[in-house]
């Protein structure tokens, strides 16, 4: 790890909450993007060398560790206390499981301004400069020991004594650096949070990234590809070749790779090669295109000693009658 790399880190990911502004709708599963908003907050946290999510079990699109704060539903203190007695890195980065833009490099973001900073916690602050706790990295030890004092100091320990505090009781104890991040901060707490998360994803900006994203997860494929590569590769084969040939040579391409290597590299070479083939095949059209139409004359001056006088016949109209052919002859079969 070098002095600029985020140190290692285990992940906790609160999704147990009642959802009530949602109408009790089970808002980790809700998707954006064609994907479960607590995969797209999984996705963000990939790096963690564990994850622990505090809810109900349920399919996610990599494996993670399954707690629940005791009794369930007594929010997000209590669950962030049953989730970090399941870590052992020296931090944690905590998550709410309604983040539909957050991304790695947000996570590491905020692990290297906690390094950098010396602060108990790095938090990111949404667009009013709000502080949101729950996208946030900790130092685990002084976490533990502040959640340890809130339960002792609220009359019991374990999560009984957590059971209903506000994350503001937490923060309190602690040093804070603080990250503004507008969008990934942004959390969806209604229906109208959803709307406008889904729309912002189809904005022309994002909508290739976020469709990326959405396959690789679907397909099981952890697999960085230069995008544009293949774009460029799709709009040679297109113009060289023919239209259809862009998505059956990007499909070529990616098996190609994946017999290979499989990597980025092995996607990158196989893709130059199938571009500099298009090229090809576009040189060979132009230059068909440019090339003189031969006529019937070139042909008797290639040999002189049986050059052959040409007789010329009459024309007529009728079939078979030696009309002679025109410089330029409509195109048919062959030519």
């Amino acid at each position: 790890m070098t002095a600029t790399d985020p140190p290692p880190y285990d992940a906790i990911v609160l999704a147990g909450g009642a959802a009530r502004r949602l109408g009790g709708a089970d808002k980790p599963s809700v998707r954006v993007g064609g994907r479960p908003l607590l995969d797209r907050v999984l996705a963000a946290c990939a790096g963690a060398r564990r994850t622990v999510v505090v809810a109900a079990p349920r399919p996610t699109s990599r494996p993670v560790h399954w707690t629940r704060e005791n009794p369930p539903g007594g929010g997000p203190v209590a669950a962030l206390g049953a989730g970090l007695r399941h870590t052992t890195a020296a931090c944690a980065v905590v998550l709410s499981a309604d983040l539909p833009f957050l991304e790695e490099a947000t996570v590491g973001r905020l692990l290297s301004a906690l390094c950098a900073s010396g602060a108990d916690a790095a938090l990111l602050t949404d667009a009013d400069g709000r502080d949101q706790p729950l996208v946030a990295a900790y130092r685990t030890a002084v976490l533990r020991h502040a959640l340890s004092a809130l339960a002792e100091g609220n009359g019991t320990g374990g999560d009984n004594g957590l059971t209903g505090l506000p994350l503001r009781r937490l923060t309190a104890a602690l040093s804070l650096t603080r990250v503004p991040d507008p969008l990934a901060s942004f959390d969806c707490d209604t229906w109208d949070d959803i709307a406008d998360a889904r729309a912002h994803i189809r904005e022309h900006g994002h909508v290739l990234d976020e469709w990326i994203s959405a396959v690789k997860d679907e397909l099981g494929i952890d697999l960085d590809v230069d995008t544009r590569v293949l774009l460029d590769l799709a709009r040679d084969a297109a113009h060289g070749v023919a239209r259809p040939a862009a998505p059956l040579t990007t499909f070529l391409v990616g098996y190609a790779a994946a017999q290979g290597k499989g990597g980025p590299e092995a996607v990158a070479e196989a893709a130059q090669k199938a571009v500099a083939l298009a090229l090809r095949w576009a040189e060979e059209a132009n230059t068909a295109t440019d090339k003189p139409t031969e006529k019937p004359t070139d042909r008797l001056t290639e040999n002189p000693a049986t050059e052959q006088p040409a007789t010329e016949q009459p024309a007529t109209d009728g079939p078979g009658s030696g009309k002679v052919v025109p410089d330029n002859p409509a195109p048919g079969p062959g030519r």
